[in-house]
């Protein structure tokens, strides 16, 4: 319900890109040449691929699940949109934009991208984990690692994919925006569920 539900609200916006950067990367061995796949509006293979195995990773995050308490549940599912979301807009911040397409859709947000603009999506972004602190919500022993094991794993997911843009690319575009949005959201499920199944 709650994948069916991003989708829906979203348009599929972020699990586009992160198709896009798959065919990308998966047929193309040069800068030029990757572009122009992630640019194509069909999805091939490796596209196909990618998105079914990260919406089949996340629906059996969930399902792991199940035995959560209705807040804790919302809270683990406003917490991996908003925070994948900040790490979205923190490769932005940090990486060139890579595209001279005057008609791209992320370029006229990127220009305006202000580093408070930053602080602020990393507060709203990051904020809902501290309703893990509540002491009705978890067992005590379980907070620090429902804090930790999401945000480690986040972490590492962003550095991987920023150094990876960096290197093929020499920065990002729209697509690789969304595929850090949809892979920090899937590593944020898995950190949950590795939380909860290592007490």
């Amino acid at each position: 319900m709650a994948m069916a539900v991003s989708v829906l609200v979203t348009g599929a916006f972020h699990e586009d890109g992160f198709t896009d950067v798959c065919d990308g990367f998966g047929g193309g061995w040069t800068k030029e040449k990757i572009l122009d796949i992630m640019k194509d509006s069909r999805i091939g293979a490796f596209g196909t691929i990618g998105i079914i195995l990260v919406l089949l990773l996340k629906f059996f995050c969930y399902k792991s699940l199940e035995d959560f308490s209705i807040e804790v549940l919302f809270i683990t599912i406003i917490s991996s949109h908003s925070s994948s979301r900040f790490w979205a807009l923190f490769t932005a911040k940090t990486l060139s934009y890579v595209r001279e397409d005057q008609l791209s859709k992320a370029k006229p947000i990127i220009q305006t991208l202000k580093t408070s603009n930053v602080l602020i999506a990393g507060i709203w972004g990051l904020a809902p984990w501290l309703a893990f602190l509540h002491n009705n919500y978890l067992p005590s022993d379980r907070v620090f690692g429902f804090i930790l094991y999401p945000f480690l794993l986040q972490t590492f997911g962003y550095l991987y994919l920023r150094n990876f843009y960096k290197k093929w690319l020499g920065g990002y575009t729209g697509d690789c925006l969304g595929a850090v949005q949809q892979v920090t959201e899937l590593l944020y499920l898995i950190g949950i569920v590795a939380a909860w199944k290592s007490f």
